[in-house]
């Protein structure tokens, strides 16, 4: 089994996990970016915005970090980060080539950590975040790993904001999920890491699957039969039954194609009768750390029992199939013992992850 014995995040609602959470539960509406003040770096290959929050995020996690080193030594921790756009903004002001690679982030963070085991980067778009999961998994299933330090980080970026614009898919009011009103998507910024062992103390990764549609390079199949798959291929690997599942965290972008693949997805594997929710209205959609950022607050959701409130209008899109969206009232402290994440991205990428207490 492989656990997350760590964590921390940072986005718009706070520069640490505890701090988002709290924001989160109360539906605190911010600007979606991060208005903390960043460590600098030094080192201008390295000097990007994704890696300023990535050393925030290891300033968090020292100790533990640390502790990590200790246990297992530099030659057996692997680095696996997720992000679509890390330093496309930097590509236009300063003319240096190893900015062009995209690995950068987890080359960053390896230097950064003086980790002597492999690195990689994961760009599958907004999926990314769920499939650092799913390949930092094969790196412990096949020892070439002991444990590994895995997250995503997007910031802020020009150019994917035009190119949503250019589609058309962008709200200027806040994201509305699901609902007949919804007008498009907000974009945010986020990073989020997470230290995975085998057998160890702490939140369990219990499934995760992958799928991809082969529809369209930017609109998912509205039939969703990939969407369902990769829900039913996580909820397999995890050894459980959709009723077992106590919250699902939705990719929820609230545009018109994802709002109806997804809610045939869920209405198709769960019915109407588990809790979920879309937390983007609050985060802003965070491309390649928002599954990420998801995903710290599922774990928090285990912790509490405490189910993060679907933020919109309340005038749910009845041309939809039925799902139970979470009431910003629901003050409720559930036993909860399995969450969904689903994550889905361009070009069809499908991926979804069952964790566990």
């Amino acid at each position: 089994m492989i656990n997350i014995t760590k964590y921390e995040a940072i986005c718009n609602l706070g520069s640490n996990i505890d701090e988002i959470f709290e924001n989160a539960l109360m539906g605190k509406i911010l600007p979606h970016r991060i208005d903390y003040n960043l460590p600098e770096i030094k080192d201008e290959m390295f000097d990007l915005r994704c890696n300023r929050i990535l050393l925030h995020l290891c300033n968090l996690l020292k100790p533990d970090i640390g502790h990590l080193k200790e246990k297992y030594g530099k030659k057996h921790i692997g680095v696996v980060i997720a992000t679509s756009n890390g330093g496309i903004d930097e590509y236009e002001s300063v003319p240096n080539i190893e900015y062009l690679k995209m690995s950068n982030p987890a080359e960053f963070l390896q230097k950064h950590l003086d980790l002597e085991n492999i690195a990689l980067s994961v760009s599958t778009a907004c999926s990314s975040g769920i499939k650092v999961f799913s390949t930092a998994k094969r790196l412990l299933d096949n020892g070439i790993c002991e444990a590994v330090i895995a997250g995503g980080v997007d910031a802020l970026s020009k150019l994917p904001i035009a190119g949503f614009k250019a589609l058309e898919v962008l709200c200027d009011d806040l994201t509305n999920p699901f609902s007949k009103n919804r007008h498009g998507m907000n974009i945010g910024e986020a990073g989020a890491l997470f230290i995975l062992e085998k057998n160890a103390c702490g939140a369990k990764v219990m499934g995760i699957g992958e799928t991809s549609d082969a529809y369209n390079a930017a609109t998912p199949d509205p039939e969703a039969k990939e969407a369902v798959r990769a829900i039913c291929i996580a909820l397999e690997d995890a050894g459980v039954k959709p009723e077992d599942i106590g919250y699902i965290n939705l990719h929820g972008t609230g545009t018109l194609a994802n709002d109806l693949m997804e809610a045939a997805a869920v209405n198709r594997v769960f019915g109407d009768e588990i809790l979920a929710g879309s937390t983007k209205p609050l985060t802003g959609h965070c491309l390649g750390a928002a599954a990420s950022i998801e995903t710290a607050l599922c774990l928090k959701v285990l912790e509490t029992g405490r189910v993060l409130p679907h933020l919109y209008d309340g005038i749910y899109d009845e041309s939809l199939p039925k799902i139970k969206l979470v009431d910003i009232n629901d003050k409720n402290v559930y036993n909860i013992s399995q969450c969904v994440c689903n994550s889905f991205g361009f070009g069809g990428t499908n991926a979804v992850m069952v964790i566990g207490k």
